[in-house]
């Protein structure tokens, strides 16, 4: 949700944010909603401030036996009681349909966010990490996950398309990729593990931007849940509807959870194999911050992903998303993408978005700054909201079974995950 105060100050500014995002001009619409709005609210306060002017007045022409002007006075009264209903239910008409308005634009870019349509127009930032060398074709996971218990078909006969079974070797290496990440996030950057909702309600998804525009991205439930598509919904609704003190933050939370996706948008895309399902396990992260500290934390987080990469060292590229390829909440995201030697090319694995505000607007969370200097308490803020995959695991063993193939069909551990396999070092195809 944007702050309406910026746009009535600068209209051109908002409408020219919002074509860098592909969105059509929208300032005039919601400042003539907010000034017809406001002219309702001024007017309602003036005819109550009326109403109770002219009640006491009746007294005193009772009082002084002018029966004319008490008479005169008890109709206006009527009718100011009349009006009053009237213009509370219009101003509430027309603040349901700014909300409306709003609630469909997405955040506005960072400056620094560069101008594009789609994902050829991101920018590197930075790669890191050498891509293996093999002495053989290296071949894509969909072809080696078979023999280590990625299987496909039993998956799709259970539950359709784009749900996988996982088993055996396969099984146990996504345990212990998820069981990796949790624990350095945990252990060696300060993130609260979490073991959140894995449904929730509407107004935890409106919060963080799914609804109303992107319902058809999700599941919902027979009696009107909604499966998480991220454990970012959960975690950033921790602080719904809360005014937090600023010695609290930043907060930091961390969570392993399914999570599942319509794919509606995705038709035809990554059919094959395990990149693109409906249901996957990923390691999220959410911080929430002073306004002051989002910059340096988005850098954060997007390092603390990066370590992970680094320590199963697995070749990488940060990529700065431009303003087209970015989320509908996003004021600027990094994604991390993975190199995967058997399609030879980089995938993504980890996106970290700061969001400023706008999911805060949304759910209504706030701080409480310390006090000044004079002893004085100020006035509340909106924090601002960052999240980010610490990673996607269903990728990560993806990622591991391509760049750690041998040519026999095994994949060797890599050593950071030996001890969450009991120190085994590679795993064997079944025969």
């Amino acid at each position: 949700m944007h702050d309406i105060r910026l746009i009535r100050d600068d209209p051109d500014a908002f409408d020219a944010a919002l074509a860098r995002r592909g969105a059509a001009p929208s300032a005039a619409a919601i400042v003539a909603l907010d000034r017809r709005r406001r002219e309702l609210i001024t007017e309602a306060q003036g005819a109550q401030a009326r109403r109770n002017e002219a009640s006491k007045a009746i007294g005193a022409a009772k009082a002084s036996r002018d029966e004319a002007t008490a008479q005169a006075l008890m109709a206006e009264v009527a009718a100011l009681k009349q009006r009053l209903p009237e213009l509370e239910t219009e101003e509430a008409r027309l603040g349901g349909e700014l909300d409306t308005l709003l609630a469909a634009l997405p955040n506005l870019p960072y400056p620094d966010v560069p101008d594009g349509a789609d994902e050829d127009d991101n920018q590197l930032v930075h790669a890191r990490g050498t891509p293996p060398a093999f002495g053989f074709t290296p071949r894509e996971h969909d072809s080696i996950g078979p023999a280590l218990g990625l299987d496909f078909e039993t998956g799709a006969a259970i539950a359709g398309s784009r749900f996988t079974l996982v088993r055996g070797p396969a099984a146990r290496l996504q345990r212990a990729l998820g069981q990796f990440m949790l624990d350095r996030l945990t252990r060696e950057h300060g993130y609260e593990e979490v073991a959140p909702p894995l449904l929730v309600r509407d107004e935890a998804v409106y919060g963080t931007g799914q609804l109303p525009k992107f319902a058809e991205d999700l599941f919902r439930t027979t009696d009107g849940r909604w499966l998480i598509p991220t454990a970012e919904v959960s975690l950033t609704n921790i602080v719904r509807e809360q005014i937090l003190g600023e010695d609290v933050l930043p907060l930091r939370f961390a969570a392993l959870t399914p999570c599942f996706r319509s794919e509606a948008g995705a038709a035809g895309r990554d059919t094959r194999g395990y990149i693109r399902q409906h249901q996957f396990d990923k390691v999220e992260m959410v911080s929430i911050v002073a306004p002051e500290a989002s910059e340096a934390e988005h850098e954060r987080m997007t390092s603390c992903a990066e370590g992970v990469l680094d320590a199963l060292g697995l070749a990488y590229r940060r990529m700065r998303l431009c303003a087209g390829d970015m989320g509908f909440t996003a004021a600027r995201t990094y994604d991390l993408e993975v190199w995967l030697p058997g399609q030879a090319r980089y995938r993504e694995i980890s996106s970290c978005s700061t969001c400023t505000d706008f999911q805060a607007r949304r759910m209504n969370a706030r701080y409480r700054p310390a006090k000044d200097h004079q002893g004085g308490e100020k006035a509340t803020r909106f924090v601002h909201t960052l999240n980010g995959s610490g990673l996607a695991v269903g990728r990560t063993l993806v990622a591991v079974l391509e760049n750690y193939q041998q040519e026999n069909g095994a994949v060797a551990v890599p050593e950071a995950l030996r001890p969450y396999l009991g120190g085994l070092t590679v795993l064997e195809p079944r025969a």
